[in-house]
């Protein structure tokens, strides 16, 4: 059972509710140091120079897998090979997507693909079975397939580049309704760059 939530209301409390240890409004708050004992500042990656987190884990995620290229990938499904694509609706309805592809959204991707789990898709045969993960830009599918790997998929992999990449190549892309078709041009570019995400334009949430 879950633990409860506690909720704190400050407006419920009066204006002479102190906190615990203080003696009330009439108790003097000690002076806090001036500039010349000022603490000093915590470096952060912008001054020492230090990846970020995530581009370390990234690196880490990428060590482990053989990735694709859109003709790989093509050949792949060609032979039986699953492709997955893991983009959220908007950018599916936005960009277009890949005929055949298996459409399982990010955060059951897990439970659908693992071939122990009573809760898999019926698509999923064997561990050895080769699948190919795709978002966007070839960033968050890095990271999904390095789990599949976890899970026993030993052939899980990703594709470079994404969907991007995919409809650069000129490989089949069902295209989106007449109307709501992205940029797809605008969209090339890591987000490890610096370049800025509009979720409004479909961006990949993890690239």
């Amino acid at each position: 059972m879950p633990p409860t939530r506690r909720s704190y209301h400050p407006e419920k409390m009066g204006s002479d509710t102190t906190r615990a240890g203080t003696t009330g409004p009439e108790t003097a708050r000690p002076q806090t140091a001036g500039p010349q004992t000022a603490r000093p500042q915590t470096a952060g990656p912008e001054t020492t120079g230090e990846l970020p987190a995530i581009s370390k884990l990234l690196a880490e995620a990428r060590a482990g897998l053989e990735r694709v290229g859109p003709q790989q990938a093509f050949a792949m499904a060609g032979r039986g090979g699953l492709l997955v694509d893991t983009r959220p609706s908007e950018q599916r309805s936005r960009y277009g997507t890949i005929p055949g592809a298996l459409v399982v959204d990010r955060n059951v991707l897990a439970w659908r693909l693992d071939p122990t789990s009573p809760h898999k898709l019926p698509e999923v045969l064997v561990s050895d079975q080769e699948i190919v993960v795709i978002c966007q830009e070839g960033y968050s599918s890095s990271l999904a397939a390095a789990t599949l790997r976890l899970l026993g998929l030993r052939r899980a992999t990703d594709l470079d580049g994404g969907f991007l990449a995919w409809a650069a190549a000129g490989l089949p892309v069902q295209a989106p309704p007449a109307g709501v078709a992205g940029d797809v041009s605008a969209m090339h570019g890591p987000p490890a760059e610096g370049r800025p995400i509009d979720a409004r334009r479909g961006g990949d949430d993890a690239g």
